[in-house]
């Protein structure tokens, strides 16, 4: 990765001196530099404001609830963790975060979720199936409301920033449909070649 990150402004640079625009690369970087960081200030509000409801929905009990609500789908895609246990409410506050379409927010959840799948599966320095999945799941990022694209196409002027949720809600759940099903497959078929 950081080969990548190396060699596509390098490569930038050397077209830009070929083709004779090195001042407009420079104008170009300093532009785009000053509306990444205007952007990332106009996320931290939103960011900010649903990462607080979290907060407030853990303190209110909100978290177990949803966890409570969650526990069959829980149950049937991490075998072997405790029903309503650290980890599946940690794994519950994840998929919520996601389904709000947090993106970055999830990730401090992600991380405490995987390693109370650690703490209750044993898995010692090697992801298990539980881990893998709740990875895969992760990643998949099931939406109901994409708050963060939403933010990100209002800060670039669109007039109506919501009307991507039909594409995104079939995009997602296609998305983690086939994820799901991919690790499961494939947790198969390791522990089939681990037994043989």
């Amino acid at each position: 990765m950081k080969a990548i990150l190396i060699i596509i402004p390098l490569i930038s640079l050397i077209f830009a001196v070929i083709n004779g625009n090195v001042g407009e690369m420079s104008s170009a970087i300093l532009d785009r530099s000053g509306e990444a960081v205007t952007l990332a200030i106009s996320l931290c509000g939103i960011m900010c404001f649903w990462c607080g409801l979290m907060r407030v929905a853990e303190a209110a009990g909100l978290v177990e609830k949803a966890a409570r609500l969650l526990s069959p789908l829980i149950s049937l895609l991490f075998g072997g963790l405790k029903k309503g246990g650290k980890a599946a409410q940690l794994i519950a506050m994840n998929l919520a975060a996601n389904m709000l379409g947090l993106g970055n927010a999830t990730t401090p959840l992600g991380i405490n979720a995987m390693h109370a799948i650690a703490d209750e599966t044993g898995a010692d320095g090697i992801a298990d199936d539980n881990m893998i999945m709740f990875a895969v799941l992760n990643t998949a990022s099931l939406q109901i409301i994409p708050t963060t694209a939403a933010a990100l196409r209002s800060a670039n002027g669109a007039e109506n920033p919501m009307e991507i949720l039909p594409c995104v809600w079939i995009v997602s759940v296609y998305a983690a449909a086939i994820a799901v099903t991919a690790a499961k497959i494939m947790g198969r078929i390791s522990r089939r070649r681990g037994s043989g």
